[in-house]
């Protein structure tokens, strides 16, 4: 009998007690002020957050992989903030980008919260990058071809019977109605007419 209580209350490993024990620890120690750098040693406050909560997500019955307010509570780490927790979280998820990107950084930083949005700020410029890298070269033949019209233009001379070459070459290129463009430069230059 006494086997099968222990059997029931080992979760992967680690008694549901020594979970608890773990949380309830944790929750008398969170307020206290740690460096980043304490805080994320392998036996540091938000590691060890982390990795319990961690553990947590992993034996949820919700679908959403979210953590109970009633284990959280039942944990003894419902007092820590939540954010705090989410924070601790995603650094042990994302324990390996973390440390790197620590590692490689000039600076420190103060706060799990300081290296989250250094770590966004830094996967901008990229995301920004990649997302040109994979368009077609159509847009860029279209930019090199608009800017050798902005040359063409200047160096030119314009007749009326070639902007009106123009207007229509450009209302059949994008299905416009050239009345629709009659009208709307008679209203134009009305405009014009009455402010002048």
């Amino acid at each position: 009998m006494a086997n099968s209580a222990k059997t029931s209350n080992t979760v992967v490993g680690t008694t549901i007690d020594a979970l608890v024990a773990e949380g309830k620890a944790l929750a008398k120690i969170w307020k206290q002020t740690n460096s980043l750098k304490d805080s994320t040693k392998a036996n540091g406050f938000d590691t060890r957050l982390g990795k319990l909560l961690q553990q947590l997500k992993a034996q949820s019955s919700l679908d959403s992989g979210q953590v109970s307010r009633q284990v959280l509570t039942d944990y003894g780490i419902h007092t820590i903030d939540r954010r705090r927790r989410a924070e601790a979280l995603w650094f042990v998820e994302n324990e390996t980008e973390c440390r790197d990107f620590i590692a490689k950084s000039k600076k420190g930083f103060s706060s799990l919260t300081a290296l989250q949005a250094a770590m966004r700020k830094a996967e901008q410029p990229t995301k920004v990058e990649t997302s040109n890298v994979g368009q077609s070269a159509e847009p860029t033949a279209k930019a090199e071809k608009s800017s050798a019209t902005e040359q063409r233009s200047v160096t030119v001379q314009i007749t009326r019977s070639k902007m009106v070459d123009t207007i229509l070459h450009h209302c059949e290129a994008n299905g416009l109605n050239i009345e629709d463009i009659i009208n709307d430069l008679q209203s134009h230059v009305a405009k014009q007419q009455r402010k002048a």
